[in-house]
């Protein structure tokens, strides 16, 4: 979906991308893509083709949040592996061309699922797509990080000492109430933080299904969108991320699939895609899954909290802004219930 959105200059935004994109022309419309909570994304219908905006939103940021030029620098990377991507064309770090810092990327015609019980989908292929997105989780990562040129792109230590530490500072930032299961989360998972014993891989950190865009006309994923938050860490950080996401209410913001049937459904239950990344990559049994899982809900309570914050501040990127903050404490209650 989108909306028509008055807040680029489709005319000075058209001068400048012929000057610095191969083959653009001009004259383009821009309309905002409805969804998306952190960095505003636009379609631009232009006289060479359609291609998709990403902007920082206005207003205060928080440090390191709504890295923009990080997206264009691992899209670039990645840009000649096995994983899908869009096509990173060009960062403008100008602020005074649009108002914010913003890259172009190429359009990927495709379709996006907003619900992972895949109810446009055939019961009986389904399972073929959940069998792309674990295969293209693997493929993600097993890339070499040095190999691309993103040796650089992550500290060194603990990923997830480090993660605990970045998210528990972001929340503290945003916090606007005390909720009692994000202080039972602060104290929990450092004291239970397992070693890290894998190397670090590049972990895309928002991987779920609607940041997947997938053929039209067959199960294979074609782009993984929504760069923002990867780093270079553990691996089952997404993977635990992903299956997260699954465990979540079948009605809400982000749809899961809590009290479901999966077989009647005819997808994989969350034992399934460990086995299969696991099998793809070569890796044992996961121990301390139930960390991995906490965490994961923890982490994206702190990024609902920041979204929360910035909708009482007035500058939040989307109408849903309120509606994502209000998953705070439920997300942070499920992630004790995990561990309880």
């Amino acid at each position: 979906m989108t909306q028509h959105d008055t807040a680029l200059d489709p005319e000075r935004l058209a001068q400048y991308l012929e000057q610095h994109v191969a083959d653009f022309r001009g004259p383009l419309r821009a309309t905002k893509f409805a969804g998306g909570q952190s960095n505003p994304t636009y379609l631009l219908d232009a006289q060479s083709g359609r291609y998709v905006l990403r902007r920082q939103p206005p207003g205060n940021l928080l440090k390191s949040a709504h890295a923009v030029d990080r997206e264009f620098r691992v899209l670039s990377a990645l840009a000649d592996t096995p994983v899908p991507v869009a096509r990173a064309w060009h960062l403008c770090e100008d602020r005074d061309v649009i108002g914010s810092m913003f890259y172009v990327m190429s359009y990927e015609e495709g379709r996006i699922f907003w619900n992972p019980a895949l109810p446009e989908i055939d019961r009986d292929a389904r399972r073929d797509y959940y069998t792309s997105i674990v295969s293209t989780l693997a493929a993600l990562h097993d890339v070499d990080p040095q190999a691309v040129g993103l040796a650089d792109y992550g500290r060194a230590g603990n990923y997830f000492e480090r993660q605990i530490g970045v998210w528990t500072k972001q929340y503290r930032a945003a916090e606007t109430q005390r909720i009692d299961a994000m202080e039972v989360l602060i104290d929990w998972l450092p004291a239970h933080c397992p070693a890290d014993a894998m190397d670090a891989s590049l972990v895309h950190g928002d991987f779920r299904i609607d940041n997947l865009i997938f053929a039209s006309d067959a199960p294979r994923v074609r782009a993984i969108l929504d760069w923002e938050l990867s780093t270079l860490g553990n691996p089952l950080a997404d993977l635990a991320y992903f299956c997260m996401c699954l465990r979540l209410p079948a009605q809400g913001h982000i749809t899961g699939l809590r009290g479901q049937d999966r077989t009647a459904l005819g997808v994989p239950d969350e034992e399934e895609i460990i086995a299969k990344y696991c099998a793809l990559r070569g890796l044992p049994a996961i121990d301390n899954w139930p960390f991995y899982l906490a965490f994961s809900f923890f982490r994206l309570a702190s990024i609902a909290q920041g979204v929360k914050a910035r909708a009482m501040q007035g500058n939040a990127s989307s109408a849903d802004a309120h509606a994502v903050g209000a998953m705070v404490e439920p997300l942070a209650q499920l992630a004790v219930e995990v561990i309880a």
